[in-house]
């Protein structure tokens, strides 16, 4: 399993209510994505950033999501480009069934 933040620096755009448009407008194309165990958007309000969190159930799939082209594509949604980072997940605590 892996983890990927994905982290778009601060622009005048960047608020509540307009990230949760974007995340509004995205979230279709995630539901059921194979290898996709979980994605969310987040927002910072303290440093202004927009976070989105992914959690893949392989590494292969993870990293090859983020592609030129992806990377290119929420560049263009979120005006900044944005900063990957893939995180090897050394635990994992699912209370969804619960």
């Amino acid at each position: 399993m892996i983890g990927v933040l994905v982290t778009f620096a601060k622009t005048e755009e960047f608020d509540r209510s307009a990230l949760a448009k974007i995340a509004g407008e995205l979230r279709g194309p995630f539901e059921g994505m194979a290898g996709l165990r979980f994605k969310s958007f987040m927002f910072d309000e303290d440093s202004g950033q927009a976070r989105n969190f992914y959690v893949w159930d392989d590494e292969e799939k993870g990293r090859s999501f983020f592609t030129e082209e992806i990377v290119d594509k929420v560049t263009g949604i979120y005006g900044v480009p944005p900063k990957v980072e893939y995180l090897d997940i050394v635990g994992f605590v699912d209370n969804a069934g619960a």
